[in-house]
């Protein structure tokens, strides 16, 4: 039981986790909890930490097909200028490893802006905290039990 999962069933929110054998040597973890879940990967989140204006963290949650915006990032955050956050603070302020880093049950809740791409699905999957760890469940419970907002993140 993660974190993440916790804060789902706490909150009574519906969903469904699933687990699958993790391979070290895999090169994306997104793609291979969509490959290995079987779900279209247009429904797997990734979870990012990027620094805003080398000032604060901030979360963006977005399919595993697409990169990140930095520009759109930075601006949902009200910044000027985001990077992706060292890893050692990332594991620091939400408690995960990478690969492995869930939008819920963060150490530190972080701001989290999640792709509006996410509003088009019943569900969507994201990491439950532990590589080889999913958790299905609607957009709006993961945006109400993050605080998060949905706002564009892929990078064209």
């Amino acid at each position: 039981m993660t974190p993440g999962i916790l804060a789902a069933r706490r909150a009574q929110v519906s969903y469904t986790v699933h687990e699958y054998q993790h391979d070290p040597a895999a090169e994306s973890y997104g793609t291979e909890a969509a490959e290995k879940t079987g779900v279209e990967p247009s429904r797997v989140f990734k979870t990012l930490v990027v620094s805003v204006d080398g000032k604060t963290l901030a979360v963006a949650v977005l399919p595993v097909t697409h990169l990140l915006s930095l520009k759109l990032i930075a601006r949902a955050a009200s910044g000027k200028k985001a990077a992706m956050a060292d890893k050692l603070d990332v594991q620091r302020s939400t408690g995960y490893v990478l690969g492995g880093v869930s939008p819920l049950g963060q150490k530190k809740r972080l701001p989290t802006y999640i792709d509006a791409s996410a509003e088009q699905f019943d569900t969507v999957f994201v990491s439950a905290g532990k590589r080889g760890l999913e958790i299905e469940l609607a957009p709006a419970d993961l945006a109400r039990l993050t605080s998060a907002q949905f706002v564009p993140l892929q990078q064209d």
